[in-house]
């Protein structure tokens, strides 16, 4: 496991009027990845982005795009946000059938992206344990997928030591929901090393101090 904490700011929080100014502050501030939340209204009862701001997004962002489909057969969609330019994709877990699941890393990873696997806070970790071996990222819901704002889920964040435990060593666990100075202490404690964290980035005053805080 790196002790490099990627920080990945979620563009949920962001002011869609302005995605490329925003997103410009945060990579000026020390983001590593670009979160950029999907949503289909199906799978999750809100509806953000798709496939044509992904693509717009990629025109100028400089730093990786790190796109998590929380929508109803992701398959379906995975060789249009690679084209689009998507760096990550992280799909759900409870949105594909089980044996589907090592194809689907396979077809990501073959389309010259990381492979992610996300757990919503009711699923249990254990689930994992069988294809950890073929992701490069698990990402852990501590919130209900669907609106940004929500409050830290401390039982799930007690998921993390599990999935590090039976994921490979360079494994990378992310951690996304009510993330901010005092609940990323808790997760990088667990052995997080990669914070989702929209609200309380965009919300600060100074987005490099609330970055770096991230990262203490």
């Amino acid at each position: 496991m790196s002790n490099e904490i990627i920080i990945s700011p979620s563009i949920l929080s962001a002011d869609f009027a302005n995605l490329e100014r925003d997103i410009k502050l945060v990579e000026d501030n020390g983001a590593d990845w670009i979160h950029v939340d999907v949503m289909d209204g199906h799978f999750v009862p809100n509806i953000t982005i798709g496939i044509p701001v992904v693509k717009s997004l990629k025109r100028f962002a400089r730093k990786p795009l790190d796109v998590h489909l929380m929508i109803e057969n992701p398959e379906k969609y995975i060789e249009d946000f690679a084209a689009s330019g998507a760096d990550i994709i992280t799909f759900h877990f409870e949105a594909v059938k089980e044996e589907n699941i090592e194809e689907i890393c396979n077809k990501i990873k073959y389309l010259g992206c990381k492979a992610g696997i996300s757990i919503k806070p009711k699923t249990n970790q254990k689930v994992l344990i069988p294809y950890l071996k073929f992701v490069d990222m698990v990402l852990v819901m501590t919130v209900e997928p669907g609106f940004g704002g929500q409050e830290f889920m401390h039982y799930c964040a007690q998921k993390i030591p599990e999935i590090r435990q039976y994921g490979k060593e360079n494994l990378i666990v992310q951690v996304d929901g009510g993330i901010n100075d005092i609940t990323s202490k808790i997760c990088v404690s667990l052995g997080a090393n990669s914070l989702v964290a929209g609200s309380y980035i965009y919300k600060s005053k100074d987005v490099k101090k609330a970055i770096e805080s991230l990262r203490a």
